[in-house]
């Protein structure tokens, strides 16, 4: 029964058509202790073809920015459900933005972002602003459907 209720709820996984694998760099927020959202968007992508590096759940700012830089990947992905990750990730960008080496990596945000029961879109501008190319809400669809667009680099 379980089984059948998370097939259900899994997303048809788009199919790149030519453009190639990402390398994605997956993260969580430097405050963000769950692991679960990780493993799953990791499996997903890896799904639809990508190679993920995996960071894990607390991930200080260095870390993220040493990694992006050693890695250089097609696109980093920041995953928050503890409801901090406007303000870990707002800093987390700026950081990213802040390096030259890591200025042009494309990044996108999403995830549970803030404490409030207000959505992700009435975050995004703070988040837009600190150097993320795009933010998400809770529906992973919308990062398979956006990865298919994202050149290899």
């Amino acid at each position: 029964m379980l089984a059948t209720a998370v097939a259900a709820a899994a997303p048809e996984v788009p199919v790149r058509s030519g453009r190639g694998h990402l390398t994605v760099l997956l993260s969580g927020t430097s405050s963000d202790a769950h692991t679960w959202n990780l493993v799953y968007l990791q499996l997903l992508l890896e799904e639809a073809g990508h190679t993920v590096v995996n960071l894990g759940a607390c991930v200080p700012d260095d870390l993220l920015v040493d990694r992006c830089r050693d890695l250089r990947p097609d696109l980093l992905v920041m995953s928050s459900v503890n409801g901090h990750g406007r303000r870990d990730a707002a800093q987390a960008g700026r950081r990213l933005r802040q390096c030259p080496q890591t200025a042009g990596v494309p990044a996108v945000v999403g995830g549970k972002l803030g404490i409030a029961d207000r959505p992700n879109s009435r975050l995004a501008p703070e988040l837009l602003a600190a150097g993320f190319d795009r933010v998400f809400g809770e529906q992973v669809s919308e990062l398979l459907e956006y990865t298919a667009s994202v050149p290899a680099r």
